[in-house]
């Protein structure tokens, strides 16, 4: 595994864990929906997620909260375009645009977007090949089903065993179609289609991931195990999204990807401190 991916005219570095920050541009996200719809609102969060130490800021115009309403492929192309365009321009640092369509993945990555990151794993049509002409990474994500029915009943015989299997069958899917391994990422899908028990052994055996041979990214910020464990309200689950990011740093991760950024760069960074000690 290399130790540094190639994104679009910028590098990440992946011998130490990474943070991505979350920009959703939409009204309806589970946790921050409406706050950043504006570019300007968009832009000034990114710029303080920058400060905070983010090396990636993942912007998403579509919300796939369970349950959420589908958006059609122009209103999601209005909402990114822009605030990725205007990113890209002003700051240094990798934008990834957080998009199952292919015409946002063709559209995003010419106006600066150097990394796509797929709930889908490029499943839907056209998106392998938009994808592998894009020329930049790809974060494939394990969901069951879509986000309007993905909480409805999952089931798994073994959880980590099924989405390693589900994960190896994209990143081959992707190699037949021109994307080297060199350009991919994974992701288990923490919430998506999975239990809460489900999403307590994922993180018990996140380490498993790292078979695969691809950067591990890992989303856990505020999600609603967090709040079924302790009983906390989304704005009020800082400290299980940290501890959740420490273990996961502890168990290999590369990438963060949160909220809040400042803090969860602390975790990354003192993980990262205890693990290389010597």
């Amino acid at each position: 595994m290399s130790q540094v991916l190639q994104c679009a005219d910028r590098s990440l570095d992946l011998s130490h864990p990474q943070v991505m920050g979350i920009l959703n541009v939409t009204p309806d996200s589970f946790s921050d929906g409406g706050l950043f719809v504006s570019v300007d609102t968009a832009l000034q969060r990114a710029r303080r997620m920058v400060a905070e130490g983010a090396a990636i800021i993942d912007v998403g115009g579509e919300s796939t909260r369970p349950g959420a309403t589908a958006v059609s492929q122009q209103e999601e192309l209005d909402r990114v375009l822009p605030v990725i365009e205007a990113i890209a321009r002003e700051l240094p640092v990798i934008v990834s645009v957080d998009t199952s369509k292919a015409q946002v993945m063709r559209e995003a990555v010419a106006l600066g977007a150097g990394l796509i990151n797929d709930v889908c794993a490029l499943r839907e049509p056209g998106a392998l090949q938009a994808a592998s002409d894009a020329g930049v990474p790809v974060c494939l994500m394990h969901m069951v089903g879509d986000p309007r029915s993905m909480q409805e009943d999952p089931h798994y015989v073994d959880v980590v065993d099924d989405i390693k299997l589900f994960l190896r069958g994209r990143i081959h899917a992707c190699e037949e179609a021109g994307i080297p391994a060199s350009r991919l990422l994974i992701d288990p899908g923490f919430g998506f289609g999975k239990r809460v028990t489900h999403n307590l052994l994922i993180m018990q055996r996140l380490r498993e991931f790292l078979s695969l041979g691809s950067p591990l990214l890992i989303g856990v910020s505020r999600k609603s195990t967090i709040g079924a464990v302790l009983d906390r309200a989304a704005d009020e689950r800082l400290a299980g999204s940290l501890a959740l990011a420490a273990l996961a740093c502890q168990q290999g991760a590369h990438i963060i990807r949160a909220h809040d950024v400042a803090a969860s760069v602390d975790v990354v960074k003192m993980c990262h401190a205890v693990r290389t000690a010597s």
